[in-house]
């Protein structure tokens, strides 16, 4: 049976010449970096090289502003809290868009438990943050932003440059969460105006187990993580090297081969739309139109009178695999803060799907996708006592209404 990945939103698999140069230090390069013989410095040396590639990744000013922590989920935290903690004598108020990831959204309601206040900036049904609702949400007691990059769900392109700017004019700090977009976008900090942003290297080819952390040198962060001075002192614990090694090696690989992952995952997004749009009928795209407002490396879709969970059991017996809702949550089986903050449909969020493109689909298995999701979704709609209702005339199409219920009501 065809196997196709189309959840790569979730996780990629390790490149070849990634688990290459990670091998050696599990083996011969075993040392911790903190030792003193010549075990300690060939890890040292894996470890400052690493840092240098992931600062290019991003433009970094100086490799020393990376910090590597054991995922995406503790640079958030570490991120957050870090910053708060270090600037709670200015202030005690934080602002976040209301569609972040539930790392960034579980720190902030943890720090509302200690006595911090949050403003959450509403997005617009494209899941888009105004830059002037940030400004007007920034109080004299504001000490950090939080908006990401790229939307982990919907794929909304965020204006980081404009919110970036109000940052920097009210002397405050922005932390970028990047995971969705590290190793599919350009990423320059610099131009961002981002003081802290994240990274999560198993999402662009390199290993799990590994985060990133960059800090701007003349951001204030305090450690969160009790224990030794690693990562200068702002976050203990023994730097697992052959993954931060990885990490390095994704990244060396991303900023080379961007233009032509863009092409490639720009060209499948179309042909993955184009024909969604023309074989199922009562359909919705989530988040903008493929285009110069979303990411090209996922489609966010709702399909009317079919659940997702179903949707995904009968992709997966094909070989596809997809998923409903992001992986943090989907175990949950309840619908996303993401698409509530949209003002998505109850039941469009309960047939929902995200199906996010990788550097190794091709247009052949496109057209597998497409072929086999009409069949599934035909099957789905036949057993489904809406689809029957909704052609009997009982009731009405959220994405196409008919004015059925206009109807009734006049007669």
């Amino acid at each position: 049976m065809r196997q196709v990945f189309l959840d790569h939103q979730a996780t990629t698999p390790v490149l070849p010449e990634v688990l290459a140069a990670m091998i050696p230090f599990f083996t011969e390069h075993f040392g911790a970096p903190s030792s003193l013989h010549h075990h300690g410095l060939q890890a040292r040396e894996g470890l400052a090289k690493a840092r240098s590639q992931i600062a290019q990744l991003i433009n970094a000013e100086s490799p020393d502003d990376i910090i590597f922590t054991s995922g995406a989920t503790e640079s958030a935290n570490l991120a957050i809290k870090g910053t708060v903690y270090a600037n709670q004598r200015r202030g005690n108020h934080i602002v976040v868009g209301a569609t972040e990831h539930i790392s960034v959204l579980n720190s902030v309601e943890f720090l509302e438990s200690q006595g911090f206040i949050c403003t959450k900036v509403k997005v617009d049904a494209e899941g888009m943050v105004n830059p002037e609702d940030i400004r007007a949400a920034l109080t004299d007691k504001t000490i950090l932003i939080c908006v990401h990059h790229v939307n982990h769900e919907l794929g909304t392109i965020e204006l980081i440059h404009e919110i970036g700017a109000i940052a920097a004019e009210r002397g405050i700090s922005l932390f970028v969460d990047a995971v969705a977009s590290g190793g599919w976008l350009p990423i320059d900090v610099q131009v961002m105006g981002a003081t802290l942003l994240s990274l999560s290297p198993h999402r662009f080819y390199g290993p799990k187990g590994v985060g990133v952390l960059y800090r701007n040198r003349r951001a204030r962060l305090t450690g969160i993580q009790q224990g030794g001075s690693q990562e200068n002192g702002r976050r203990a614990g023994t730097e697992n090297i052959p993954a931060i090694v990885g990490a390095g090696m994704a990244a060396e690989i991303a900023l080379r081969e961007l233009p032509e992952r863009i092409a490639h995952i720009a060209r499948l997004q179309q042909q993955l739309w184009d024909g969604l749009k023309a074989r199922i009928p009562y359909l919705k795209l989530n988040g903008p139109e493929p285009g110069p407002k979303r990411i090209s490396t996922s489609l966010n879709i709702s399909v009317e009178f079919v659940e997702g969970e179903g949707l995904l059991l009968l992709l997966d017996m094909k070989g596809i695999a997809a998923a409903s809702g992001p992986s943090c949550i989907s175990k949950a089986l309840k619908v996303s803060h993401v698409l509530e903050a949209i003002g998505l449909d109850h039941a469009l969020a309960q047939g929902n799907l995200m199906m996010s493109l990788g550097m190794g689909n091709t247009e052949e298995e496109i057209d597998y996708v497409l072929d086999t999701f009409e069949q599934i979704v035909t099957k789905l709609r036949t057993m489904s006592p809406l689809w029957d209702e909704f052609k009997r005339g009982s009731i009405d199409s959220v994405i196409h209404p008919r004015g059925l219920a206009k109807a009734s009501e006049a007669s």
